[in-house]
This record gives structure tokens, C-alpha cells and sequence, in this order.
């Protein structure tokens, strides 16, 4: 059964390239009929927040991501790292180390000053003299000195390592007691069962040195898969301008779940020409083997254009519900409908819409400049006077944006004049701007009364 894990440090926001390796790593293991396990890594007591644990959560549940079991936080699990190392000490393949900083800073300093790669020299390795007084040990394991490690990752094939060049006997517990970051991974890795790991390629280099671990403690080795970073347009580390942000502020801006998800999956993994991806098919469509090796480019346009789709295709009733959390509430089914069929075609982001929305139920209350010096001129004033006593005279019941349309109609018949002449003026008269949806969408959507009060409005502003 394949098993994966996504597992974030609780020191900052949950940020885009974290999302997408937790992405793909719930793909893999749904396609498998497996397990997606959450494990928080919060060993780095000084950095870590509760506050970023739980950022990390929400933004979980946002996505509808939903991890398999118990969620698993290395703070809580000091006494089975503690079990491993004893075990390791036991065994002969890790030792006690007394250097002090000092003699450290000395040996690195010598290191770099003869062009040197800086690494512990291997003095305690094999001591057994006794120890220097009023030095607490830390607990190094015994690296290999030289040979090759072989790293057996899906995206870029087998990477072998040459211990000579990239290992030393690296601490796998502090002074304190307190493990450090490659030993608990690899400890916590056997023990959850994880077999495949997805993660981002910038972790490669911890990799060889898990490997030390798993052999040390004779772990059977998890299959690899390290993703190419996230680039911007100019092929440079993201930055929080270019997208590296908290994943809850994309809800914020408006995006939906299936867009932002749809978007992460396609920036490094494709499926012929296939861009819209509902998740059904990103589970049966996935595999990790399929990643690009080459880093992926961040496309805001590409972002805004899967959003403008989803939204078009979410019905109206969703759409409804989401707007609410904008504080907007549509309580007229038959409006409703008018509305947003005719603004989800506009909007790229349900904040937009939001927006949108507000902007024609809005009573205006102050016109743009240059939409009323373009509109209101000559006749204007008396055109739309008429059009509002013609609605005002309106025996019908005026409901959809046909009937608005057609008495429309025949005050442009009536007056010979084009309907130019009463959609400009009317236009600035109803939102205050010459941009927006039809004329008769808004009516209908505002009412008779509401119109006729905007038309009003206007011509005391205006005239």
C-alpha cells in the first residue's frame, strides 16, 4: 500500500510550494487506494507558532484535503527519538562528541581559511579516554568516510553521492537531548510506514544523510520523488509578490479551491493538453514519474483564467452561498438567477463578483466625471425622464430583462432616436460609470422602483 505524508514546520504560512507537494502527495496515495498521512514538524521549539500549526489546518479543510489518521507532532514524541538514539549508541554506530563551540568555530575557520569543506573532523569518533569536564555530548552517528549513496528518486532518476564529498558525522541530537531535524524525518518515516516521499528538491541534499539513518537502524529506504521548485516569469525564486503567500490569503483574494488546486497540479505535471482538471481526474491521471524535471513557471493570467472558468461553471446557487461570506445575500431566487448569469461571464475571482454585485445593487451616490460629461448632454436629461414616466406608467409587472428592454424600446421608437442616446445617460443613471453589465439585467435585478429613484437621482446631479 502506498503511503505518503505531507509534513510542514509550524514556523510560518502554509505557502504555494508546500501545497503543491501536499498536492501531489494526496493524489498519489488516493490513486493507490492508500493513506495520506499529516505529520507537523515541530521539533524547533524557539520558531515554532501554534498559531502557523493551526493556519495549516485551516487551510486544509479550506481544500478539502483530507489526510488519513491522527495527525502526528514530532514535539510529542521526545521519548521514541530518545529509544533510537540509545539504540544507535548501543550498537557502536554513534558516539558522544565533546567538542566545545569553541574548538568547532576554531576548526571551521581553519577549514574555510585552506579553501576547505567545512565538516567535523571525526575527534571523538573513536575516543575512549575520558571525557573533557563541563562539556554536555552531543550525539553524532557514524557516517561512512567514503564509497557512494545511491538515491533512488522518480523525477530524476538515480542521484548517487559521494560520501567523501557531502558527509561528515553530523549530530542527530543536541547537547539538550533534543533530536535534530534528518534523524526524527527518517525515524518518523519508518514508524508511519511511509514508503513514497514527495517533496520539494531543495531537500535533496538532506537525503543521503537519511539514508545513513535508515541504514544505521536497518529501515527499508522510502521511494524518492523531488519536485523542481516554483519559478516566476523571470525564472527566479518566487517571491511574495509573485505569489509565495499565505495559501488562506488566495481564498482571500477570491480564488476558489478547484481553481487553485487545478492550477497547482499543472505547474510541473501535465497531461497532454489538458488543462481543466476536476479532482476525480487528477486522482486517476496522476503519477509523480510524470514530473517535469525542469523548474515550473508561476502564471497569475494562467491562475485568473482557471478561475474565471470555474466560476462560470459553478451554479448559481453555489455561487449564492459563497457570497455570503462577502456579506452579500441574494434572497430573491428569480433575481438571483439574472444577476449572476450575467456577471459569473465578468468576474475572474469571487471577490470580483462580489464586487460586481455590490456595484449594481449600490444605490450610486456620486457619478464619474468623464462618464457623465460623455453622456449627459443635449437631450439626455429629457430622454431619460421620459423612459422612467414610461415606467412609472407601466400597468405590466416587470420581471425579466426582456420587459425592461422592450419598453426600452419604444422610447427609442417614440423619440427616433438611437439606442445609444438612452443607454449612455441611463447607464451612468443606474451605476454611476459607463462600464457594466446589459442595461436590462440591472433593472431587472434592481426592480422598477430602484430604477426609477436612480433615474431621478441622477437628473438632480446632473442637469
Amino acid at each position: 500500500m502506498v503511503v505518503t505524508r505531507f509534513a510542514p514546520s509550524p514556523t510560518g504560512y502554509l505557502h504555494i510550494g508546500g501545497l503543491r507537494t501536499a498536492l501531489f502527495s494526496y493524489l498519489w496515495a488516493k490513486k493507490n487506494s492508500g493513506k495520506f498521512v499529516l505529520r507537523i514538524e515541530d521539533t524547533d521549539k524557539a520558531r515554532n507558532s501554534q498559531e502557523a500549526a493551526e493556519a495549516i489546518l485551516k487551510a486544509f479543510k479550506w481544500l478539502g484535503l483530507e489526510h488519513d489518521g491522527e495527525i502526528t507532532y514530532q514535539s510529542q514524541r521526545d521519548d521514541i527519538y530518545a529509544k533510537y538514539v540509545k539504540q544507535l549508541l548501543d550498537m557502536g554506530l554513534a558516539y558522544k562528541c565533546y567538542m566545545s563551540k569553541d574548538e568547532l568555530t576554531e576548526l571551521r575557520e581553519t577549514q574555510m581559511a585552506n579553501k576547505e569543506r567545512t565538516k567535523y573532523n571525526g575527534k571523538y569518533r573513536d575516543f575512549d579516554g575520558t571525557p573533557p569536564e563541563g562539556i554536555e555530548p552531543v550525539i553524532r552517528i557514524k557516517a561512512p568516510l567514503s564509497g557512494e549513496i545511491l538515491v533512488k528518486d522518480g523525477v530524476k532518476g538515480n542521484v548517487i553521492f559521494q560520501a567523501e564529498d557531502i558527509l561528515d558525522d553530523f549530530v542527530i541530537a543536541r547537547a539538550d537531548g533534543s533530536p535534530t531535524y534528518n534523524f526524527v524525518v527518517a525515524i518518523d518515516d519508518h514508524l508511519m510506514g511511509i514508503n513514497e516521499v514527495i517533496r520539494g528538491d531543495d531537500h535533496l541534499s538532506n537525503t543521503p544523510k537519511q539514508i545513513v539513518i535508515y541504514e544505521a537502524l536497518g529501515f527499508d529506504i522510502p521511494m524518492f520523488y523531488h519536485v523542481p521548485m516554483i519559478h516566476n516569469s523571470e525564472g527566479k525564486k518566487l517571491s511574495k509578490r509573485d505569489g509565495a503567500t499565505d495559501v488562506m490569503a488566495y481564498k482571500e483574494m477570491g480564488y476558489t479551491p478547484q481553481a487553485l488546486l487545478n492550477f497547482l497540479v499543472r505547474l510541473g505535471w501535465s497531461h497532454g493538453d489538458q488543462e481543466i482538471f476536476s479532482m476525480d481526474e487528477m486522482i486517476h491521471l496522476f503519477n509523480p514519474k510524470d514530473i517535469n524535471k525542469s523548474a515550473s513557471i508561476y502564471n497569475t493570467e494562467k491562475l485568473d483564467w482557471l478561475s474565471a472558468h470555474y466560476i462560470k461553471n459553478t451554479s448559481n446557487t453555489e455561487l449564492a452561498q459563497l457570497l455570503t461570506e462577502y456579506d452579500l445575500v441574494l434572497t430573491s431566487h428569480d433575481k438571483r438567477e439574472i444577476l449572476l448569469d450575467a456577471l459569473k461571464e465578468r468576474a475572474k475571482t469571487l471577490k470580483e463578483l462580489a464586487e460586481l454585485t455590490r456595484e449594481i445593487l449600490a444605490t450610486p451616490h456620486s457619478y464619474d466625471e468623464k462618464a457623465v460629461k460623455k453622456a449627459f448632454k443635449d437631450d439626455s436629461v429629457a430622454i431619460i425622464n421620459a423612459f422612467g414616466a414610461k415606467l412609472s406608467a407601466c400597468d405590466d409587472e416587470l420581471h425579466l430583462p426582456s420587459d425592461y428592454h422592450h419598453v426600452m424600446e419604444e422610447v427609442v421608437n417614440e423619440m427616433e432616436i438611437g439606442f445609444g442616446k438612452i443607454g449612455q445617460p441611463l447607464r451612468v443613471a443606474l451605476l454611476g460609470k459607463m462600464s457594466g453589465p446589459g442595461l436590462d439585467v440591472v433593472m431587472a435585478v434592481i426592480g422598477k422602483d430602484e430604477t426609477m429613484l436612480r433615474i431621478a437621482n441622477a437628473i438632480t446631479a446632473n442637469s
